[in-house]
C-alpha cells in the first residue's frame, strides 16, 4: 500500500465550506484592519519608495527569508529565526494540502502527496512543529523569566504567546488522535514519519474508537477557529510585524547611508521646515512604528541611552506612531521632549543593529530642524555662541576666517588662491585648521602626502565648515549658506578629487553636497593613505612594534563601511591591535557627533569617557582614532575618566609620518 494518509480524515466533508467561508472571513477582517490603519499612514507626507522595485523585492524575500537581520543578535535571534522558518514550513504544507484537496485532485484527479513525497512531506512537518515549539517556549522563557533589563512586555506578547503555542501543541495532538486511529497499529511502518504525532500516542492507548474520534473532531475545529482567530488578530497586535517587517525591507531607503532630505529653502509656499507633529514626517516614519518589534536592540546600543541619559531610539519610534494615531496635531516635539532630541549623536549604532530596517536618525533630524528653524532652540548656551561663530566667521571657535590656513606654514601644501599646481585639494575642516592638537594631525597628513609625492591644494582662508554639525543640530539654512559658498569656490579651482581627515567633512562633502549640484570624488584619508601604501608610492619603516586599540568611528565605520583599511596600515606599521569588545559595526560612539562636540553632556555619564573606559580594559596603552572629534573627545575623556599617564589618544597619521622612510 502506497504510503499516504486520508485528507481532512473524520472531518465531514459536507462541512469544508464551513471552513472556507471561516477562513475568507479571516482574511478579510485582516485585510480590512489593515485597510484601517492606512490612513494613519497617509495622513504623512508622500515619500517614494517603490523606485527599483526588483531590488527592493529581492531584499524584501532576502530579510524575510534569511533571517540574516535578526541574527545578528545570536541568542534571541537564533530562537526567533528557527521559530518562522519552522512555521513557514508548516504554512506551506498546509497550502499543500489545499493545493491538493481542492485543486489537483478535482480538476486533474491528480494526488501528490504520496509515497516518498508524502513521507518527506510528513516528518519535514513534524520536525518543524517541534522546532518551533521548542523555540517559543525559548522565547518566552527570555521574555517572562530571564527577561532582559528595558525589554517591554506588553497584553500583545501574552496574546501571542498563548495563539501560537495552543496552535502548535493542538496540531499534534489532533495528528496523534488521527494516528492513534489510522496508523499506529494498522500502518506503523508510516507513522514513524510524524514523530511529533507518535510521540504524543501513548496518551490514548485504550481509548476506543468513537472516542477517539469525537475528539478529534472537536479538537480539529477548535485548532481551525484558533488559526483563524489569530488571522484576525494580526493587524490589531504586535503580530502586524508578520506582514509590516518584510513590507519595511521593500521600503527600505536606498540612497547612500546617512542621506538627510534637503530642504528647498526658497520655497515661499513653506509654512513649515522640519516636524512639529505626527503629520510633517514622511508616512515611512509613521510605518515604521508599526514594523517595530519592541526587541530593544537600538536602545541597548544607543550611547545616549548607555550612559544614563533618556534617550530611547525605540521609544521614540514608538512615540511617532502614537502620535500619528491618537494625537496627529498634537506637539511631537514636547510628547518627545526636547532633552531627548539633543541627546542624539547621530551615531547610526540604532539603524545598523535593527532587524527591520527601521530609520531612526531622521526623525529625530527632522524634529531638530523643527526647534531650530521654526522656534530657534538649541541644546544650551555654548551651542548658541558656536551657530554664531558660524555665521560670522564660518568656523565654531569664533577665531578668524584669515588664520584658517595658519597651520600649513612650513609644509608642502598650497592655496589654491595662489595657482601653483597641486594634485589633491585637502579639505581641512575648522577642528584641523583651528585646535591645536588637531593641527598636529593636518601637519602630519601634509608630511605623508609629501613623502609619496602628492602636492596638497588647500582654500586657505576661503575654506568655511562642511556645515555638518549646524546640519545635524537642526539649521538647515546655515548648513546651506557654508555649503554653497564652499561648492562656488570649490568648482570655480577646477578641483578633481578631494580628501579629508575629517569623517563629518568626508560624508557631507561626498554625500550631502550631491544634493546641491555637486559630485567630485572624495575619500577619507585612511583609504586615500591605504591606496598611496598599496601602489608603491609611501615607504614606510616598520619600526619596533607597539601595542594599541582602535576606535571605528562612526562616520568612517558605521556610515562609509571603511573597516579594514585603517587598521591594515596599523599592521603594516607594526601594531598589535587589541579590539574592543564593542568594534567594527558595533563601534560604540565618541560623543561627538549629531552636533554635540559643541554641546555639554549634563545628564548620565559622559560618552567619552565611557568609550575611554572600553579602551582601557583592553590595558592597550595606545587609543588609535582618524577622526578629529573623537582625538578631541578621547583627549578630553583620558583626562576626565582617570586614564591620564596610563593611555594616550594617537590620530593615525600621526602614526603614519612617525614612520615615513
Amino acid at each position: 500500500m502506497e504510503a499516504t494518509r486520508e485528507i481532512y480524515w473524520n472531518v465531514n466533508h459536507g462541512l469544508i465550506w464551513v471552513m472556507y467561508l471561516f477562513a475568507f472571513l479571516a482574511v478579510g477582517a485582516c485585510g480590512f484592519g489593515f485597510w484601517k490603519r492606512l490612513p494613519m499612514y497617509r495622513q504623512a507626507k508622500p515619500l517614494e519608495r517603490l523606485d527599483r522595485l526588483a531590488l527592493r523585492i529581492k531584499l524584501m524575500l532576502q530579510g524575510a527569508l534569511t533571517q540574516a537581520k535578526v541574527l545578528r543578535v545570536p541568542e534571541p535571534g537564533t530562537l526567533h529565526a528557527f521559530f518562522f522558518w519552522g512555521f513557514l514550513l508548516l504554512f506551506i504544507g498546509t497550502l499543500l494540502i489545499m493545493l491538493q484537496v481542492d485543486f489537483t485532485v478535482p480538476l486533474f484527479d491528480l494526488t501528490f502527496l504520496k509515497g516518498t513525497f508524502y513521507k518527506t512531506y510528513s516528518i519535514t512537518l513534524d520536525i518543524a512543529g517541534m522546532v518551533a515549539i521548542l523555540m517559543l517556549a525559548g522565547l518566552f522563557v527570555r521574555r517572562f523569566f530571564v527577561k532582559p533589563e528595558g525589554l517591554v512586555t506588553k497584553r500583545d506578547d501574552y496574546l501571542a504567546h498563548a495563539l501560537l503555542f495552543t496552535i502548535l501543541v493542538s496540531g499534534f495532538v489532533i495528528e496523534a488522535l488521527r494516528m492513534a486511529a489510522t496508523e499506529v497499529t494498522v500502518n506503523p511502518e508510516l507513522a514513524r514519519f510524524s514523530p511529533g504525532g507518535l510521540l504524543l500516542t501513548p496518551l490514548f492507548t485504550g481509548w476506543d474508537l468513537g472516542r477517539i474520534s469525537l475528539a478529534h473532531k472537536v479538537l480539529w475545529w477548535g485548532h481551525f477557529f484558533l488559526a483563524m482567530g489569530f488571522i484576525i488578530a494580526i493587524p490589531g497586535t504586535k503580530l502586524r510585524h508578520l506582514f509590516t517587517d518584510p513590507a519595511n525591507y521593500l521600503f527600505t531607503d536606498l540612497r547612500p547611508k546617512g542621506s538627510i532630505a534637503t530642504i528647498d529653502l526658497e520655497d515661499e509656499s513653506a509654512e513649515q521646515f522640519g516636524a512639529a507633529k505626527a503629520t510633517d514626517l514622511a508616512w515611512k516614519d509613521v510605518y515604521d512604528a508599526d514594523a517595530c518589534t519592541l526587541c530593544k536592540r537600538c536602545q541597548d546600543r544607543c550611547p545616549a541611552w548607555t550612559t544614563g541619559k533618556p534617550l530611547s531610539p525605540m521609544r521614540v519610534v514608538q512615540q511617532v506612531g502614537e502620535m500619528a494615531l491618537n494625537d496627529p496635531q498634537g506637539d511631537l516635539c514636547r510628547c518627545v521632549t526636547e532633552e531627548v532630541l539633543w541627546d542624539c549623536t547621530t551615531c547610526r549604532a540604532c539603524q545598523e543593529i535593527c532587524p527591520v530596517d527601521i530609520e531612526h536618525v531622521n526623525k529625530i533630524l527632522e524634529m531638530r530642524r523643527n526647534l531650530a528653524l521654526m522656534e530657534g532652540k538649541f541644546p544650551g548656551d555654548e551651542v548658541r555662541g558656536a551657530i554664531a561663530n558660524y555665521e560670522v566667521n564660518g568656523n565654531p571657535f569664533g577665531l578668524g576666517w584669515a588664520e584658517r590656513g595658519a597651520w600649513a606654514e612650513g609644509v608642502d601644501v598650497v592655496t589654491l588662491e595662489s595657482g601653483e599646481p597641486f594634485d589633491v585639494m585637502y579639505f581641512v575642516g575648522c577642528y584641523a585648521s583651528f585646535d591645536r592638537r588637531n593641527q598636529e594631525v593636518a601637519r602630519a597628513f601634509a608630511r605623508i602626502c609629501s613623502a609619496a609625492g602628492v602636492r596638497l591644494g588647500i582654500l586657505g582662508k576661503e575654506e568655511k565648515c562642511c556645515g555638518e554639525p549646524p546640519r545635524k543640530l537642526g539649521n538647515e539654512y546655515l548648513y546651506q549658506t557654508m555649503a554653497r559658498e564652499n561648492i562656488e569656490r570649490i568648482k570655480g579651482y577646477g578641483v578633481k578629487r578631494i580628501v579629508t581627515t575629517c569623517p563629518h567633512c568626508f560624508n557631507t562633502l561626498a554625500r550631502d553636497y550631491k544634493e546641491l549640484d555637486f559630485d567630485l570624488p572624495v575619500q577619507h584619508y585612511t583609504v586615500f593613505v591605504a591606496e598611496l601604501i598599496e601602489q608603491g608610492r609611501l615607504q614606510l619603516t616598520k619600526g619596533e612594534s607597539f601595542d594599541c586599540t582602535y576606535h571605528d568611528s562612526c562616520y568612517v565605520g558605521r556610515y562609509a563601511d571603511i573597516f579594514e583599511p585603517p587598521r591594515e596600515i596599523i599592521e603594516r606599521l607594526g601594531g598589535n591591535i587589541t579590539e574592543m569588545d564593542r568594534n567594527r559595526m558595533e563601534s560604540f560612539c565618541c560623543g561627538g557627533g549629531g552636533g554635540r562636540i559643541l554641546a555639554e553632556e549634563r545628564v548620565g555619564t559622559r560618552v567619552n569617557v565611557a568609550r575611554v573606559q572600553m579602551a582601557g580594559e583592553t590595558r592597550a596603552p595606545m587609543l588609535v582614532s582618524n577622526c578629529p572629534f573623537c582625538l578631541t573627545m578621547f583627549e578630553d575623556g583620558i583626562k576626565t575618566g582617570g586614564y591620564e599617564g596610563d593611555m594616550a589618544a594617537k590620530d593615525l597619521a600621526e602614526l603614519v609620518a612617525q614612520r615615513l622612510a
